[in-house]
């Protein structure tokens, strides 16, 4: 049962910021409605996972698929909230996409890797046979003056992930550049920052295709 998978959880659990308690305790009465079965592909991260109308019923082919977004966000979130967001799902395979927003707040790129570093050893302490997958930063008009730190930021988690074990890396940034190398505005909502409907369906298809085929 969930519940006793949710009993399995490390005891001392990270106390949650205020300004991210409604998201917390939204995860916890979903949870109690309805518990998802370990063994799913897990979703986290910011808004633009947050954010994704349907997403747990877009991956027909994939086991129990879970949604656990928070609006606003960073890389360094995710891993300090490790203990409610990823570890008691027990997940075959955890999707990450943050670090638009550690990049937007002043962090370097090598601090959002290092980030995903300790999210990924944290990850593979409790859940050693899970896949991890790295969503990259993508490429908002919003942001375009940040377009050369999200480029470092990807290429040093590319590196990073290319000589890890078990995880993946998922380019969805440079399919979301015009020909001109400009972010494609048609992807985005008019605050040019989170995605609509065709740059969901756009990561859509990317993901799918770098998903495991035993997961497809």
């Amino acid at each position: 049962m969930f519940s006793q998978t949710l009993a399995s959880a490390p005891a001392t659990l990270a106390a949650v910021d205020a300004k991210w308690a409604s998201s917390f305790a939204a995860f916890d009465e979903a949870d109690k409605l309805q518990a998802p079965a370990p063994g799913g592909v897990l979703f986290v991260g910011s808004s633009s996972i947050r954010m994704w109308d349907g997403l747990e019923t877009q991956f027909e082919a994939l086991p129990v698929v879970v949604k656990r977004g928070f609006g606003g966000s960073r890389m360094e979130d995710c891993k300090t909230y490790l203990s409610r967001l990823v570890v008691p799902y027990k997940p075959r395979m955890v999707l990450v996409y943050a670090g638009d927003n550690d990049l937007a707040e002043g962090r370097t790129p090598q601090q959002v890797l290092d980030s995903f570093k300790s999210f990924v050893k944290g990850v593979r302490q409790e859940l050693p046979d899970t896949r991890i997958a790295y969503i990259s930063i993508k490429p908002s008009p919003s942001r375009a003056a940040l377009l050369p730190s999200i480029r470092e930021a990807n290429s040093l988690i590319k590196d990073y992930v290319d000589n890890t074990d078990n995880a993946d890396y998922i380019d969805i940034f440079s399919p979301m550049l015009s020909t001109a190398g400009t972010p494609r505005e048609e992807l985005f909502r008019e605050d040019a920052l989170h995605l609509n409907a065709t740059g969901y369906a756009l990561w859509r298809t990317v993901i799918s295709a770098h998903l495991p085929a035993h997961l497809r």
